[in-house]
């Protein structure tokens, strides 16, 4: 397992200090997803639960030296999916064999499966990362998931 680098150690207590709201040198785990969000990370809903991460504020708190270890297990995770993986799933419905399917099958996908989104956020995703649909209601799947995975400004990345 790779330990964290000084340059790790300090994003992780940069966003670490913008999570402590109350300037007490700790964090509430009901922002542990967020905070790893920020970090550029993608842990799940399930990853979040199982490092502690509580669903009411105020229950639970966490220090600096508490959180180092949480970051690097979830930075080494190799429980998220990659673009490849992604692209392998849409695959199935790419009908025509063309690199297309169909925009009602995404929304469905997005709605219905895994860690589901509101109907708000696909929205949002559909408008901002899909290239507009041809006649027959398709969509290129692979520009998609490359917006997507890309993150909102990944220029904001490029040094991380």
């Amino acid at each position: 397992m790779t330990e964290l680098t000084p340059k790790d150690m300090e994003r992780a207590r940069f966003a670490f200090d913008i999570y402590d709201f109350e300037g007490k040198a700790r964090m509430d785990l009901f922002y542990l997803g967020d905070v790893l969000r920020g970090l550029n990370l993608n842990p799940t809903l399930k990853m979040i639960e199982k490092l502690g991460g509580t669903k009411k504020k105020g229950e639970k708190f966490l220090k600096l030296e508490e959180f180092y270890p949480i970051y690097r297990d979830v930075k080494n995770s190799k429980d998220t999916g990659s673009f490849e993986d992604f692209i392998e799933c849409l695959k199935l419905y790419d009908k025509l064999e063309n690199g297309t399917m169909m925009l009602g099958e995404l929304e469905h996908i997005l709605l219905s499966l895994g860690e589901k989104l509101e109907r708000e956020e696909v929205d949002i995703l559909i408008k901002e990362c899909c290239d507009p649909e041809d006649d027959d209601g398709f969509i290129p799947y692979e520009p998609f998931l490359r917006r997507v995975c890309a993150g909102p400004h990944p220029e904001m990345y490029e040094d991380w």
